[in-house]
């Protein structure tokens, strides 16, 4: 059967759309977050329920088409289009049933932390998720899931209570630790390599408000706020999530007018504990690194704060980003930060240096597909900008603070935060567990038909 054919067959066989070069929709149906990606995928399904995707796959697996998926369709190398692929497109699949006795939560695949944390927020309610709202549950999740509650509550895939996934020829399963406890076990940390997650089934933790928010230090303090939360977010309590980041101040009320613009370093909390004297008492090690130019820290309801910085990154940036996993910062990781960090070219591009230790080194490192649980630090460098003609002088700055931070780093890096052009570096981003995910993928896609991700060699 001809590809016109199949998709002509393939409308009828779908509720949503089924959107092929020529159509009026395919222009924007293919674009993704990062508008350096231009890729022509050979149809754009739009799906509104997992009939719809197991329909859409099987098509794909009948032509012998390699499929590309996409959730809330944040991937950084674009993951969620590809030249000649069926673009599964699960962003009308938002549905979320939160069983509040239970403390459990049901979403589906295309819905995003903003999606997740509204439903959840109403009982009061939470898991660890990322730290911009418009980010897709699926993708983060699959390839660990790092956020502001990762010190108390673990990785997003360490909530994860099931999973129901179209395989590669279109059939239906669900993983959990008594079905295909294989599959749910690789799921957990192996990204999309091994089918389309449509519903994601989560544990969920009392977290209504949080006292958190951002505190900017000036460069020169930028060497005793780094060393101050490197000694005590290792011992700090689990209720405390914190990360340091260089930014360029943007022009917030909180911030002095004169300051916008100015290149600053920061760390941003998340408290989840008592208010008052406690969340003082929490945030002072941190506060008093040194004197703050601005800081807004404040009681707020958790999703508040997962979308405080949605304004700085709308779709139709460039992007571009790497990855290391590191252990306490040494006296040349923080040279390198120091040196380049102030570099940071505009005000969308970023540095974020992420614990992760507390309730992620709870669990055993075979435990899950995750493969860097010895590493006390996950760093990204985020290059993201308006402006095309710039994309060489900013990846540059990328690529030079990776360079400068390496010898200092773990090997690997979170396969969340890389780049398309780290395909050589799969096995060392997904760690002592990759052998094993190599054999769960040659089991569940040997014909690699998930292959637009950090893909597994099977």
């Amino acid at each position: 059967m001809d590809e016109k054919t199949a998709f002509e067959q393939l409308k009828g066989q779908v509720r949503g759309d089924v959107i092929v070069p020529g159509d009026a929709r395919y222009d924007e149906a293919r674009k993704v977050y990062n508008a350096m990606i231009d890729k022509r995928p050979a149809a754009v399904v739009r799906c509104t329920g997992v009939a719809d995707v197991i329909a859409a796959v099987r098509t794909a697996y009948t032509l012998g088409m390699p499929i590309s998926v996409r959730g809330g369709g944040h991937s950084v190398p674009g993951f969620g289009t590809a030249d000649g692929a069926l673009v599964v497109d699960l962003v009308r699949m938002r549905g979320i049933r939160v069983d509040p006795r239970a403390k459990t939560v049901r979403a589906e695949g295309g819905a995003t932390w903003g999606d997740f944390n509204h439903a959840n927020h109403a009982f009061g309610l939470a898991t660890t998720g990322g730290i911009i709202s418009t980010t897709g549950i699926a993708g983060l999740t699959l390839g660990g899931g790092i956020g502001h509650l990762t010190r108390g509550h673990g990785l997003s895939l360490d909530n994860l209570i099931s999973a129901d996934v179209v395989l590669p020829d279109g059939s239906f399963v669900t993983a959990s630790p008594k079905a295909n406890p294989d599959l749910f076990w690789a799921l957990r940390g192996g990204g999309g390599n091994f089918g389309v997650v449509t519903n994601f089934e989560y544990r969920l933790q009392a977290v209504r408000e949080i006292t958190g928010g951002p505190m900017f230090f000036e460069v020169e303090d930028a060497e005793s706020v780094i060393r101050a939360f490197d000694t005590y977010i290792a011992k700090a309590p689990r209720t405390l999530g914190a990360f340091f980041a260089w930014q360029i101040a943007p022009p917030l009320p909180f911030i002095p007018q004169d300051r916008h613009g100015d290149t600053l370093c920061a760390i941003v909390s998340c408290w989840t504990g008592p208010a008052g004297k406690a969340a003082d008492k929490a945030l002072a090690p941190l506060r008093n690194a040194a004197k703050p130019v601005a800081q807004w820290v404040d009681r707020m309801p958790y999703p508040v704060l997962n979308g405080a910085f949605d304004g700085l990154v709308p779709p139709g940036l460039q992007h571009y980003w790497k990855a290391a996993f590191g252990g306490p910062l040494s006296d040349g990781a923080i040279e390198a930060h120091l040196t380049h960090g102030p570099k940071i070219p505009v005000v969308n591009s970023t540095m974020h240096i992420y614990p992760i230790n507390g309730a992620v080194h709870d669990v055993p490192s075979k435990a899950t597909a995750f493969g860097h649980r010895g590493s006390q630090y996950a760093t990204v460098i985020a290059g993201m900008w308006p402006d095309r003609s710039q994309n060489e002088a900013n990846i540059r700055w990328v690529r030079d603070y990776y360079k400068a931070l390496s010898p200092y780093s773990d090997s690997g890096g979170y396969i969340n935060f890389a780049a398309a052009d780290d395909q050589d570096r799969v096995a060392a981003n997904f760690g002592a567990n990759y052998e094993r995910l190599r054999k769960v993928k040659h089991k569940y896609d040997p014909k690699n038909v998930f292959r637009f991700n950090q893909n597994i060699a099977g």
